[in-house]
């Protein structure tokens, strides 16, 4: 099993932005996580959609230790709120 797709949800029911991740598999199964970070939401959504989405298509999402250590270790700067929370997003998922 690989990703096939990682899609970023920006929606905003009730004045309060949410970010959600669906991870797709080639196989049909897919997950979703949340990466709501308050007033930072387009910060954590363009953190997934252009450098994290694109180093997990491909990927076997069986394994996470390794998916989150590309993610965290991966990055330039390590560690913030913004990053964490895309993180947490797909830990999620």
């Amino acid at each position: 099993m690989k990703i096939n797709d990682v899609r970023v949800i920006v929606t905003c029911p009730l004045r309060q932005p949410f970010v959600l991740v669906k991870i797709v598999t080639d196989e049909g199964v897919y997950g979703v996580g949340d990466g709501t970070k308050n007033g930072r939401e387009l910060a954590v959504a363009t953190l997934l959609e252009k450098h994290i989405a694109p180093m997990l298509i491909g990927r076997d999402p069986g394994a996470i230790e390794d998916i989150w250590k590309l993610m965290y270790k991966g990055a330039y700067w390590r560690g913030g709120p913004v990053e964490m929370a895309a993180i947490a997003a797909i830990d999620m998922a």
